[in-house]
């Protein structure tokens, strides 16, 4: 078994497609758009067969998010080294985005690119 995608909520499915594109080499398919209930999305592709699913809404609500909170908390992309992700640091911050901190290497050895904050770029 494997998990074939995740999906994930955005307010402003342009610009995350985008942003997908641009930093992570993500491969758009064709927007869908159910007419009847609003509902948009895109599924990205990326390099190793992997997808992502970005959905919007004009239902949908932008509440609060509160890092100690039950639920869905992280999707990890794997970039293959650490100087990769040290790369991607840069050129976010470059770009305007507003990076909480650096990249960190986890407990269990992991190289994580760092948050960024509310507002970005």
């Amino acid at each position: 078994m494997r998990i074939e995608h995740a999906a994930l909520y955005v307010i402003d499915i342009e610009r995350a497609k985008a942003f997908f594109e641009k930093y992570f080499d993500a491969a758009a398919g064709k927007l869908y758009h159910n007419e009847s209930t609003g509902l948009s999305s895109y599924f990205l592709s990326f390099s190793d067969g992997s997808r992502l699913e970005i959905m919007t809404s004009p239902a949908l609500c932008d509440d609060e998010k509160k890092m100690a909170r039950s639920g869905f908390i992280h999707i990890a992309f794997s970039l293959g080294s650490r100087k990769k992700v040290d790369e991607l640091t840069e050129r976010l911050r470059n770009d305007g985005y507003t990076v909480a901190g650096g990249p960190r290497t986890t407990g269990d050895g992991y190289c994580q690119l760092p948050r960024l904050e509310e507002g970005e770029a």
